[in-house]
């Protein structure tokens, strides 16, 4: 099994996951909704699912894109994932939404809600300082990334990781093919 966290403002049928859907199967990848501009809320919800028990004998697969590789982060810390893949993860949020702090958002579920230093603060606590800790992680990062500097996610998995770092792209990651690929070679294990 294959679980995706789409990112910040995404959804459950976002582009990703879609791509994941029809490349893998309809069957065999999860994408759950999941308010991902409520960091509590977020990490109960997401923990609630991956703490069902699984007909499977193997560990979920799991891909986080941008917030979601955030929140997939945190959770393979506490629950047992076969591989953690991050796509243009947003691994210190705290600095990045500072950026910002008083805008409305709108979530592709039509929920708005504002950044403000309440959410950037509750970010903090999921944060992972040092992640060099044995979880099997994979990095797409696309170094064209207008949202998210590359190099904080290739700073701190340098050591632990297996980095792939696409010249240009951007945030949306124009390097599906590529990671679909490895993502692939990992699923073939099963």
């Amino acid at each position: 099994m294959l679980i995706y966290l789409h990112g910040l403002n995404g959804s459950d049928h976002s582009q990703k996951a879609a791509a994941l859907c029809e490349r893998l199967g309809l069957g065999r990848v999860l994408s759950p909704a999941y308010p991902a501009h409520q960091p509590d809320a977020a990490i109960a919800e997401l923990g609630t699912l991956f703490n069902r028990p699984r007909n499977q004998e193997r560990p979920p697969i799991v891909v986080g894109s941008s917030m979601g590789g955030f929140y997939a982060q945190y959770l393979a810390r506490r629950f047992t994932f076969a591989h953690l893949f991050l796509i243009n993860p947003a691994l210190t949020p705290w600095d990045l939404l500072q950026d910002y702090a008083g805008t409305l958002q709108t979530t592709a579920y039509g929920k708005t809600y504002r950044v403000d230093w309440e959410l950037i603060e509750s970010t903090r606590k999921y944060g992972i300082d040092i992640p060099c800790d044995g979880v099997p992680t994979t990095l797409f990062l696309d170094r064209g990334d207008e949202v998210i500097d590359y190099r904080v996610a290739e700073s701190l998995y340098r050591d632990c990781g297996r980095l792939l770092i696409f010249d240009g792209g951007d945030h949306s990651f124009q390097h599906l093919e590529e990671a679909f690929a490895v993502i692939e070679e990992e699923i073939a294990k099963d």
